[in-house]
């Protein structure tokens, strides 16, 4: 092959008590690329529509993934990369993972795959370094594998992969205002009590849990968090009104998909989750700022050829 086009997903990460190790990939959200080999020895990115995003190779987290793919294996092939970005960035659904991961995925395709997909996490985790200054694996894990990605550790990198009960269903608000990943990490507190340690710690391994019993009530119950969310959620407008209104409307739980400025809540089954996406849409309406609303499966597969 010489070039491949692919569907690069959105993902959702942190889901409240799992910060930097735990995230899930999207199915109806994402990005479009087109990757080609050529002659030039050069990783380019030679097209963006969508969004104003650097061209220049050393900028974009797309070419910086790729080239640390590259490096690795000690190859020289050229990629010229178009982008088709629908992913908006600072969305806080994964749109510099979504760039990354697409990236690395199709260049190990047409280098005719010297890694496995879990394998180019570490390179698409460059692309997030630029991006945020913290090379965080929790987006470009469930883009590149699919379902929900567990980090259990970054030195050195291992990556768990968890079951997707069947009903489970993601609606997705995106407020159209910008939050910088940079900007919302820096705001975090460094030192946490060791209380709140511990009941992070719970609610992360009942959410495993629920996620392998297909358990939605405990799964809604550990959707909590005492450490990132208080401090974060002050950025999002309407965020404990909405908290309220999701959770009084058959949500299984809520939070901030990744930095922000987007928030998820959980549901099961479609009719419950077309019932929360109403009631967000009505509530938002007449709220001065522009929003998009997204309603998802969880996707599988992750990057998709197409």
């Amino acid at each position: 092959m010489e070039e491949l086009k692919i569907f690069a997903p959105a993902t959702v990460a942190n889901l409240s008590c799992g910060f930097d190790v735990l995230g899930c990939c999207l199915d109806s959200v994402g990005d479009e690329m087109l990757i080609k080999k050529n002659d030039l020895k050069e990783v380019r990115i030679t097209r963006i529509t969508g969004q104003d995003l650097p061209m220049e190779a050393d900028k974009n987290v797309a070419s910086v993934a790729v080239k640390a793919l590259l490096e690795q294996i000690k190859s020289d092939q050229g990629f010229d990369i178009e982008i088709d970005k629908k992913i908006k960035p600072g969305s806080g659904i994964g749109s510099s993972a979504a760039s990354s991961a697409g990236a690395v995925f199709a260049a190990n395709k047409l280098l005719g795959e010297p890694f496995k997909n879990k394998d180019l996490i570490s390179f698409a985790m460059q692309g997030e370094l630029l991006a945020s200054g913290n090379a965080h694996a929790d987006n470009v894990a469930p883009a590149l594998l699919g379902g929900f990605s567990l980090v259990r550790s970054y030195c050195p990198l291992e990556v768990l992969s968890l079951p997707v009960p069947e009903e489970l269903r993601v609606v997705i608000l995106h407020p159209l205002i910008e939050i910088k990943t940079k900007d919302s990490r820096s705001i975090i507190k460094q030192n946490v009590s060791l209380k709140s340690a511990i009941n992070q710690w719970g609610n992360l391994g009942a959410l495993v849990s629920a996620l392998y019993t297909e358990d939605y009530d405990l799964l809604g119950r550990s959707l909590h968090d005492d450490i990132v969310e208080p401090v974060r959620s002050i950025l999002i407008p309407y965020f404990k009104e909405l908290d309220e209104l999701v959770t009084k409307n058959g949500a299984l739980g809520f939070g901030i998909s990744g930095s922000g400025p987007s928030v998820f809540a959980l549901c099961r089954g479609d009719e419950n989750a077309n019932k929360v996406k109403n009631v967000i849409s009505e509530f938002y309406s007449d709220k001065e700022i522009d929003f998009e609303l997204h309603l998802s499966s969880i996707n599988k597969k992750g990057v998709k050829i197409l």
